[in-house]
This record gives C-alpha cells, sequence and structure tokens, in this order.
C-alpha cells in the first residue's frame, strides 16, 4: 500500500501492520478531533489509517486528513454515497462515482463489500443471535434488497478493478459476514463469503490490481482463531486482513484489550493486517486519547503474533539484558512508548523503584 513515497508492505513473511480507524459520525462532526487522531496514529506508530466518516462535509474532512499526515489512507466509498444521497435516492452509478472521486483525490486503498444476491436470499433462513453487523455490508445489503438488484460492485466489478488499477489503489474485499458475537462464527455465509471473495481477489490479482481480503474479522471464540485464519490462508494465498477480532463479548469498556488478545492469536496463526479497537468500542465514538490506547494495544498484539509467527524477539532480548544489568534508562528508550514508560517511573534514578525498593528480584543473588 503506498502514499506518495511512503510505502506499507503488507503479506506473508512481513512484519504484521496495524490500522487506526478515524471517521465523524452523524451525531458528532469534529474535523479538528479527526485531524488529532489522525496525527496520534502517525506519531506513536500506526501503520494505515482509514477514514470512515459519515457526517459532515466527507470530502473536506477527508482532505484535511490528507493534508496532515502521510500515512497511506483507507476509505469505504458506499459510507459517502449513502450519508449524501440517502438510502432511497442513491444509485449504482452513485457508488462508482464516489469511489472515482476518493481514488481521485489520492486514496491508497478502497473497501468494497461484495456480499451477492444469492448470499442474502440464504441468509434470510438463517438464524443469528445478532444480524449483519459490518457497516458497510449492511448498507450495500440495504441498497440490494429494496431495488431488487445485484450488487453494484459485482455487476460493475471489471469498473471497479479499472478504477482502482488507474490510480495503484488497493482493493480490500469486505467482509459483510463476519460475526457480531462468538456464538455466531463462521455460520456457512461466512463460508461462502470466503470462496466468493477468494474468487474475486484472484480477478483483481489477474487485472494488476493489489488486493487484499478482510476476514476472520468480528468476534470468534478463542479457541477457533487459530483455524479459523489457517483454514483462510489455505482458501486464498493474498493478504489477509482482520477486524479486531474479539474472542469475549464481555469487555465493553476494555475491548481494545480483548481486541489485542484476539488480534496476537490471528497473528501467530497467519493474519497479515490487524484493525485495531479501541476502549469505546460498541460504546461511543473514540476520542484522541482512546485512539492511542488502542493502537498501543494492538501494536503490541502485532508484535506479539510476529514473534509467534517468525520467531523475532530481538527487541524482547534487548529489553531483558538491559533489565539485567538494571539499565532503566536503556528499557525506556526500548519501549514502544516512551514517554509513557517515562511518566509511570517514580524518579529515583537507577531501578530502585518503589514496588521493591532494595529488594528487586533482579539484583544479583550470586557473585
Amino acid at each position: 500500500m503506498q502514499r506518495g513515497k511512503r510505502s506499507v508492505g503488507i503479506g506473508r513473511d512481513l512484519r504484521t501492520k496495524v490500522n487506526v480507524n478515524l471517521g465523524t459520525s452523524t451525531g458528532k462532526v469534529s474535523v479538528d478531533d479527526e485531524i488529532e487522531k489522525a496525527r496520534i496514529a502517525e506519531t506513536f506508530g500506526d501503520d494505515t489509517i482509514s477514514d470512515l466518516s459519515m457526517g459532515g462535509d466527507i470530502t473536506a474532512i477527508r482532505r484535511s486528513i490528507l493534508s496532515h499526515t502521510t500515512l497511506p489512507l483507507t476509505t469505504v466509498p458506499v459510507y459517502q454515497t449513502v450519508a449524501e444521497h440517502g438510502f432511497r435516492d442513491m444509485t449504482s452509478s452513485d457508488i462508482l462515482d464516489t469511489l472515482r472521486l476518493q481514488v481521485k483525490e489520492g486514496i491508497s486503498s478502497c473497501v468494497v463489500h461484495c456480499v451477492s444476491g444469492e448470499m442474502l436470499k440464504r441468509y434470510k433462513k438463517k438464524k443469528r443471535v445478532l444480524e449483519l453487523v459490518s457497516k458497510g455490508g449492511s448498507i450495500t445489503s440495504a441498497f440490494m434488497l429494496p431495488n431488487k438488484c445485484e450488487n453494484p460492485f459485482i455487476e460493475n466489478f471489471d469498473e471497479v478493478l479499472s478504477i482502482c488499477k488507474k490510480n495503484d489503489s488497493v482493493l480490500s474485499l469486505g467482509n459483510t459476514a463476519r460475526s457480531g458475537c462468538i456464538h455466531d462464527a463462521r455460520d456457512s455465509m461466512q463460508r461462502e463469503e470466503i470462496r466468493n471473495n477468494a474468487h474475486l481477489a484472484a480477478e483483481a490479482h489477474d487485472a494488476g490490481v493489489q488486493v487484499i481480503i478482510e476476514g476472520c474479522g468480528g468476534h470468534i471464540r478463542g479457541d477457533r482463531i487459530g483455524r479459523y485464519v489457517r483454514d483462510q490462508r489455505k482458501i486464498s494465498p493474498f493478504p489477509l486482513f482482520v477486524a479486531g477480532l474479539l474472542p469475549t463479548d464481555i469487555g465493553a469498556g476494555y475491548d481494545h484489550i480483548a481486541g489485542a488478545v484476539g488480534g496476537s492469536m490471528a497473528s501467530a496463526a497467519g493474519a497479515d493486517y490487524l484493525c485495531f479497537i479501541t476502549p469505546a468500542e460498541h460504546l461511543g465514538l473514540p476520542g484522541p486519547d482512546a485512539v492511542k490506547e488502542g493502537l498501543m494495544a494492538f501494536r503490541i498484539a502485532a508484535h506479539i503474533g510476529d514473534t509467534a509467527k517468525y520467531g523475532k524477539d530481538g527487541p524482547d532480548r534487548e529489553v531483558a539484558g538491559l533489565r539485567a544489568s538494571l539499565d532503566r534508562e536503556g528499557q525506556i528508550r526500548c519501549a514502544l512508548d516512551p514517554a509513557r514508560a517515562r511518566e509511570l517511573t517514580d524518579g529515583e534514578g537507577e531501578c530502585t523503584l518503589r514496588l521493591c525498593g532494595n529488594f528487586k528480584s533482579s539484583r544479583p543473588l550470586i557473585g
């Protein structure tokens, strides 16, 4: 994924990358907040950002974010289309026009949800605790059903590929059928979507378009995460983007922690790209502080996943050596967030922390 001179490699044998979601809602529009979130993401080591705005002047908000950051930016074009035209009046042409506009402005990636009409027919007969929880997938489905039409992204897939190829934008195939609770994971609709997205990804690749598949996202019980990720990797070789994921439904207020646990498990099993979660998940629009908390949790998750996936634990070995030599300053320098680490020290010099004082366990016992 590229933006200007900045390139971010996503895929097999590469470091697991992290994405931060930004964006306004219809109930809360603050361009300054979104810019601040984007700045925080870039400052604290994020790899990519997604603007999911649905309130205010969406084009102006996106341009402001682009002008204040250098990170690759992803959008979900159908969000802006429905926000500006409404469900009743928007057309397939409107959806494609929005995609063209966003790609022309320099977005690095776009998400399209390719749920088919046949999938929706079968889905009506399924019973889930929670129905479709993917916003982009739900919007696309809500357009298809009353209009009794096929998915415009599927009907016009060649045009979608042409638009993306023209500006070298990455096509991200959305995860419409992802589960909204751990009890709904891996039903027949999800399995069909995995197969369909794998087929569409191959078409995109053959057309010279870079492609990512969103899958195994949402809520999945912990004992199933590794198996589901490995199964998907067998079906498709393309980079796998995982939203979250959450191995429990009881973490409201702390879902960034639950998500980081699930994300580390997914990364270890082969996921290439994690979408962060903040403490505000399921509760409200996150503020700048929540964005930082979520990002740091998922950077840790990605690192844990990579140590399991590749065995690359050099940074951990370095910190261990610094702790053994009681080099607190060195430990702080090696932290993912040195400022935060320094904030939590007691300022007494060396390593006589108040918690342990002179009885700290790493002091030499033999010698």
